[in-house]
């Protein structure tokens, strides 16, 4: 069966619903759904909400009642097949009487991957999916980098001058970029896993690192994990980032144990050391652990140094910088400290993806091409 405008037009509703979750859901993806009888009119929807509560699929056979029988589900990832934490939704559909299912993409959870497709035409249901498969994907980026390779896709939110500068050659920083940005900074944090920064940024600026979003109540935004790699424990117990909403995860290579503890008395937790073999947290394996954890996506807020080592062990993804109408001249410090190059096909080309405006600001997000 072809796929119509309206198939395009309730999946882009179902998307719509999905990104409700997006600061809730965490580890679990966003998912949304839609159902739509034979007259083309909705008669139940609903979005997956938090990690442990009902998918999305249930809630709109809920929100439909008997109303649900021979209607069609545009469900923005493939409905899962299993028992986890909540009940199978490929059965759920086809016990409420579902005749088809349209899917943006499949899950690609390997518990899931295919099987939930498998259940519903074995079933007798017609089932398309891929429609609107790029902006499903998008959605559930980090989710999808986790499911597929064990490790969190990568952020780096970098504010800068309009000549490229982070700081000024003392240090100082705050603030390059105006509310507008540093509102919207805020958006991204609370879709965030983690935010990943180095010790020399607590050290110099004490972010608090939270998610802070006005309009949203305290329960609508699940706190980042924040992340500090600090080789040597250097962090003092009374961080800013100590003292907010969401657990602290600080990273080493070599510290005290004595350090590692008063850490702990402050209510951090301390991991076991990462040594890259040189006196400093091992990048590629801190990733490693947090995937292990279900961090999906990383937020990194931090300085050039560890951007750059970042950037150097082709570890960041994406790349979201405030441009500042505003120069910092030729002393202030760069966006990444990296070994220097000698050839320009050594550079790190990236893909800009998106552009626009935040009062005097501009916002570009970049790909990182391999």
């Amino acid at each position: 069966m072809a796929l119509t405008a309206d198939d395009h037009r309730f999946m882009a509703r179902a998307l719509r619903l999905a990104r409700r979750g997006l600061y809730t859901t965490d580890p679990n993806p966003n998912v949304g759904c839609v159902l739509v009888n034979g007259a083309g009119e909705i008669v139940g929807e609903g979005w997956h909400q938090r990690a442990g509560q009902p998918h999305a699929e249930p809630l709109a056979i809920a929100a439909a009642g008997d109303r649900a029988r021979g209607t069609t589900a545009y469900v923005t990832l493939e409905p899962c097949n299993h028992h986890g934490r909540t009940p199978p939704c490929a059965e759920a559909l086809i016990s409420a009487g579902v005749t088809r299912v349209v899917a943006a993409t499949e899950d690609p959870n390997p518990t899931v991957s295919g099987r939930g497709y498998d259940k519903l035409r074995e079933a007798g249901l017609q089932v398309e999916a891929g429609l609107l498969e790029e902006e499903a994907v998008e959605l559930n980026i980090g989710y999808t980098r986790r499911m597929r390779t064990g490790r969190p896709w990568v952020r780096a939110k970098l504010a800068v001058s309009a000549d490229g500068r982070t700081s000024l050659e003392n240090g100082r920083s705050q603030w390059i970029t105006g509310a507008a940005s540093r509102a919207d900074v805020h958006h991204w944090r609370a879709r965030s896993s983690a935010i990943l920064t180095g010790s020399g940024t607590v050290l110099a600026d004490d972010p608090s690192l939270n998610a802070r979003i006005p309009e949203a109540a305290e329960d609508e935004v699940l706190q980042p994990v924040k992340v500090v790699a600090d080789s040597h424990l250097a962090i003092p117990v009374n961080a800013r980032l100590l003292t907010t909403a969401g657990p602290v995860l600080v990273a080493h290579a070599a510290g005290e144990p004595e350090a590692a503890q008063a850490l702990v008395t402050a209510g951090a937790e301390v991991m076991a050391s990462i040594n890259d073999g040189k006196g400093r947290v091992d990048l590629a394996a801190l990733l490693d652990r947090l995937g292990e954890r279900s961090i999906n996506e990383v937020m990194v807020e931090a300085g050039p140094r560890l951007n750059g080592a970042l950037l150097e062990a082709g570890l960041i993804d994406e790349i979201i910088m405030y441009q500042a109408a505003s120069l910092l001249g030729s002393d202030a410090r760069g966006m990444f400290t990296t070994t220097a190059l000698t050839r320009m096909d050594n550079r790190y080309n990236l893909q800009l993806r998106d552009i626009r405006r935040f009062g005097d600001d501009v916002r570009m997000i970049y790909r990182v091409t391999r």
